[in-house]
């Protein structure tokens, strides 16, 4: 990214900076001259996301299921130009089993909180400014066990197009993963490689993605000025297949 995009100077939130891709996204903006604000519900991670930061980072708790924190974050931050918004609190498993407290945090997590976050930070906003979150390919191919996944990803997908018309001039945009190799599938151990072997034999852009792939899409979203209330699908084709 050049130095006359809107990241260089720029004051970026990233919430969810301590998981892998919140990480990748705040290496890339402090990189690209931003300055950058840290949140998230584990100050240990985010420090550690602080100290590989080429650039200026502040850290800062954050709770999405609280209403409260997000006004503290708010309060503190002050105005900004960007956020973007990597949290998650999966669900998963058959309708039968399901949590209902599990459920709710995973609503919080993308649906409620980033609406939260629009409620007490759009107007902190400096000039025409961004909030990036991330959906994911659930909500365009659903399947067994993933269906809080594929609900909460689904209503992002519209909430962005929702805020993206009442919030303007700000920009709202949602970035869609496919299958990526984030290390969340680590947990597959010795089976992991012939998961992703066949994820890759089976999408049309016939590989898996790379934690890059999705920082791409980010600062696209950020950059494009004539982007907004758009779903950026970074899935190699794979809610096609």
């Amino acid at each position: 990214m050049s130095a006359s995009s809107p990241l260089a100077g720029s004051r970026l939130i990233v919430v969810g900076a301590g998981s892998r891709t919140g990480r990748a996204v705040a290496l890339a903006a402090s990189a690209a001259g931003a300055r950058l604000v840290l949140a998230g519900p584990d100050p240990r991670k985010l420090e550690w996301t602080a100290g590989e930061l080429a650039g200026e980072a502040e850290v800062l708790p954050l709770d999405l299921t609280d209403e409260r924190s997000i006004a503290e974050l708010a309060a503190k931050v002050g105005g900004f130009d960007h956020l973007v918004s990597t949290a998650a609190m999966p669900a998963n498993g058959p309708v039968a089993e399901l949590d209902a407290d599990a459920v709710r945090r995973a609503f919080d997590a993308k649906v409620i909180g980033p609406l939260l976050l629009a409620k007490h930070l759009a107007g902190r906003v400096d000039g025409a400014g961004t909030f990036t979150f991330f959906s994911g390919v659930a909500a365009w191919r659903p399947a067994p066990a993933r269906t809080v996944m594929a609900t909460t990803n689904g209503a992002l997908a519209f909430l962005v197009r929702a805020l993206a018309v009442e919030l303007a001039p700000i920009r709202v945009n949602a970035v869609s993963p496919g299958i990526v190799d984030t290390g969340s599938w680590d947990g597959l151990g010795a089976d992991k490689a012939a998961f992703l072997r066949g994820v890759a034999e089976r999408n049309p852009a016939r590989r898996v993605g790379a934690t890059e792939d999705l920082v791409k899409a980010v600062l696209y979203a950020i950059d494009n000025p004539y982007v907004t209330g758009t779903v950026l699908h970074v899935d190699g084709g794979g809610r096609l297949a």
